[in-house]
């Protein structure tokens, strides 16, 4: 069974930095897509970023572009995701998913797997 852990979650301000990491157990993952997502109150889950378990392709949400950067380590089966020049509508419950491909999908749906999520809280 594939298991993900979230950690790094927390409260910054704005304009501060955080890194959010994934550890990913119970599977060989090289055939994987590792995604964040995020999703604040009131609001639904959406996408954040994405990246293959080669590290050989990335995807972006527009609204993240260019302030966050996905990234892994197959070593140590984690994955992470570095935000920086963080704003307070980033503010939101932050998930590792991952799914059984080598295409790099947007829609929650496309993933089977899921972390339980970390909080992160960027004040004004």
């Amino acid at each position: 069974q594939v298991q993900l852990v979230e950690s790094g979650g927390g409260l910054v301000q704005a304009g501060g930095s955080l890194r959010l990491s994934c550890a990913a157990s119970g599977r060989t993952f090289s055939s994987y897509v590792m995604g964040w997502f995020r999703q604040g109150p009131g609001k639904e889950r959406e996408f954040v970023a994405g990246i293959t378990w080669s590290g050989g392709s990335r995807k972006y949400a527009d609204s993240v572009k260019g302030r966050f950067t996905i990234s892994i380590d197959n070593a140590k089966n984690t994955a992470y995701l570095q935000m920086i020049s963080l704003k307070p509508e980033d503010t939101a419950v932050y998930f590792c998913a991952a799914r059984t491909s080598l295409r790099i999908r947007t829609m929650a749906s496309d993933y089977a797997f899921w972390g339980q999520g970390t909080q992160v809280t960027v004040s004004s």
